[in-house]
């Protein structure tokens, strides 16, 4: 049974980790060259998020928080399309990471190789999905090829400094707070 209080802690993560990720999405859009869309820093903060809350409510936190950025950044035609490709990224990547957690594997910088993969698993789903949303806002399945790169390059980025913040927060008792901090081996 879930306590209460665990409960309402998790509320409250949540609505933090969805303002964290409007204002990092917000604060510094980069137009994309030859494309409709933009590139920013939100997807570390969303990884940060899934590791953090675990997937049921890191989608929620992804997936709003990514759709009130496009809203304020008035990019409104995108939101709901943001809502469903986000949140589906932080899922795959927590989905991923939940079956992966009882093998104990390699570690890059502190940061389990599995947490890595489901990033990179959450990174395809959300170019995959932004490719395929704007192909069917624009009516054409050509031209969205160019954003294909710069999607990838902000996953990349994205993975990079959440492994980089979550290395450096396992090391601290604020990894007692993390629903998929890696689990240490005891040597007998």
């Amino acid at each position: 049974m879930v306590n209460s209080k665990d409960k309402t802690l998790k509320i409250i993560m949540t609505g933090l980790m969805m303002a964290m990720i409007t204002v990092v999405t917000a604060i510094l859009p980069i137009p994309i060259p030859f494309g409709p869309g933009y590139v920013h820093l939100g997807d570390a903060v969303i990884f940060l998020s899934v590791l953090i809350l675990g997937w049921k409510y890191g989608a929620v936190a992804a997936g709003v928080g990514s759709a009130l950025a496009d809203v304020i950044l008035s990019y409104v035609i995108w939101a709901p399309w943001t809502l469903c490709v986000k949140g589906l990224m932080a899922v795959i990547m927590g989905l991923f990471i939940s079956l992966s957690m009882k093998r104990q594997g390699k570690k890059i910088f502190g940061v389990p190789v599995y947490q890595m993969i489901g990033m990179i698993l959450g990174g395809l789903e959300m170019v995959i999905g932004y490719y395929f949303a704007e192909g069917v806002i624009y009516g054409n399945f050509a031209a969205p090829v160019l954003s294909i790169p710069w999607n990838i390059m902000q996953f990349v980025v994205g993975l990079v400094i959440a492994s980089i913040v979550a290395a450096m927060l396992y090391k601290t008792p604020a990894k007692k707070f993390f629903a998929y901090a890696p689990i240490e081996r005891i040597s007998s």
